[in-house]
């Protein structure tokens, strides 16, 4: 009981600043992917809410993740589809 990760804002394995650094990194190139331009708490924003999107998308899939690079995979997974999702109900910006 005590390895097990809690709360709605932890990741599997990591500690609370492996998941800043993953959520940056995520947010990062899910802006790169989308041809966004945000800036880095933007970037922290959009990969720590992409990876509780990538987690649940992934639990729903009987996906297991574990670690640093699982993570990071979930959650770049994640912010790309929260963008894109994004960008399709904001529409075209001029």
């Amino acid at each position: 009981m005590e390895n097990e990760a809690h709360g709605l804002l932890s990741m599997p394995g990591v500690g609370f600043f492996g998941m800043l650094v993953i959520g940056i990194l995520a947010g990062y190139i899910a802006e790169k992917v989308t041809a966004s331009d945000h800036g880095l708490l933007t970037n922290l924003l959009v990969g720590i809410a992409g990876a509780f999107v990538g987690g649940s998308l992934a639990t729903l899939l009987n996906i297991s993740f574990y670690g640093w690079l699982g993570n990071f995979l979930v959650a770049t997974v994640g912010a790309i589809l929260l963008l894109w999702v994004w960008r399709r109900f904001r529409g075209p910006s001029y």
